[in-house]
């Protein structure tokens, strides 16, 4: 699983790292291999067909538990393969939930 980072800061995986897929919903999950990765997103090689799934929004699951885990969005295709951007919450946003959970 050792990675080679590119000068673009890109990780790519010799053999790639298995992950799972599933729905912002959870109404379904489908295994895939992380090909590689950087800080804005990654490919993934998905395993098991994709036809039907609304793929615009999802979770790439890292950990086994579900508690390493990343919200993606859909950025390209091609044939099993996928690439994704990640999403992240608004800073304002985080500060304001941090501000309410020490008041509460």
């Amino acid at each position: 699983m050792v990675g080679e980072r590119n000068k673009d800061g890109r990780v790519v995986f010799e053999r790639g790292v298995r992950a799972q897929m599933m729905a912002i919903d959870g109404t379904w999950r489908r295994p895939c291999l992380l090909e590689d990765v950087s800080e804005a997103g990654g490919k993934l090689t998905i395993e098991g067909a994709v036809d039907g799934l609304n793929l615009k929004e999802f979770f790439l699951l890292l950990s086994s538990t579900g508690l390493a885990y990343r919200r993606c969005e859909l950025s390209w295709v091609n044939g099993d393969q996928i690439g994704v951007s990640f999403l992240r919450q608004d800073k304002k946003k985080r500060a304001g939930a941090r501000a309410q959970a020490a008041t509460a």
